[in-house]
């Protein structure tokens, strides 16, 4: 990851930032685009404020950062939005946003960084896909959706960018114990039992740490990973790929 410059959408908390301090610690140049403004602490990490439903500023963002610091060699595409609810519950105005944020917003990132990651002698496109896409899960049709599209997007423009050399994966979390996790156990009325009920969403029994998903966009990332492209790798704690319950 020495010098590689990583450009991680929603990086400003939870996913993305610890995504970012993993690039910085790996030797890498990190650069947050998101919606946010900068804070306190995000100093010393390059930071540009874009929301990803506008192509525009994107344009200008990406265009910004490779004049910056010469090249854009990855894109982690995390920014993303949550609405909870069934599929009536669910209004079509929340269908439309988290189309435009969680699928959408990949398209334009991607398409935005596309000339530069071309120009990259490793270039890789990392997406973050979510366990709902792999498991039923109870009131989250319109993101289990989205999700869903993203993974098969993932394969697609892996099959499409095979020949320029642009490696296209997504990693899929579990519940991850993020400060998002942490206000939503807060608001609980038994704040222990909330987070026993997200720990127990996994086999494992406890929640993914934002520092596991990290490190598999570092190892998705790598200028010497070439060969693993349009995989969708989870790490989820085993929701999607054990059962718990004994047969016997």
């Amino acid at each position: 990851m020495q010098d590689r410059v990583v450009v991680v959408t929603g990086g400003a908390g939870g996913i993305g930032r610890a995504c970012v301090e993993a690039v910085a610690a790996a030797g890498g140049v990190p650069v947050v685009v998101d919606a946010a403004e900068g804070g306190p602490g995000q100093d010393a990490v390059p930071y540009h404020r874009a929301d990803v439903t506008d192509a525009e500023r994107l344009a200008e963002v990406m265009a910004d950062i490779a004049a910056r610091h010469g090249r854009i060699d990855v894109l982690v595409n995390n920014a993303a939005v949550v609405r909870a609810g069934g599929i009536e519950e669910t209004t079509l105005d929340e269908w439309a946003l988290l189309w435009d944020v969680n699928v959408l917003g990949y398209v334009r990132s991607i398409r935005a960084a596309l000339p530069y990651l071309r120009a990259s002698p490793a270039p890789a496109v990392v997406n973050m896909s979510s366990f709902t896409a792999g498991a039923g899960f109870g009131r989250r049709v319109a993101y289990a959706t989205t999700k869903g599209a993203i993974e098969a997007m993932t394969r697609a423009l892996a099959a499409d960018f095979a020949v320029e050399g642009i490696t296209v994966n997504a990693v899929r979390p579990g519940t991850v114990d993020t400060a998002l996790l942490a206000s939503l156990a807060a608001r609980a009325p038994d704040r222990d039992a909330a987070r026993a009920t997200y720990a127990a969403r996994q086999p494992t029994g406890r929640m993914v740490g934002a520092a596991e998903i990290a490190h598999t966009v570092l190892f998705l990332a790598d200028s010497v990973n070439r060969s693993t492209t349009g995989t969708v790798i989870a790490v989820d704690g085993g929701i999607t790929g054990t059962r718990s319950t004994p047969m016997d």
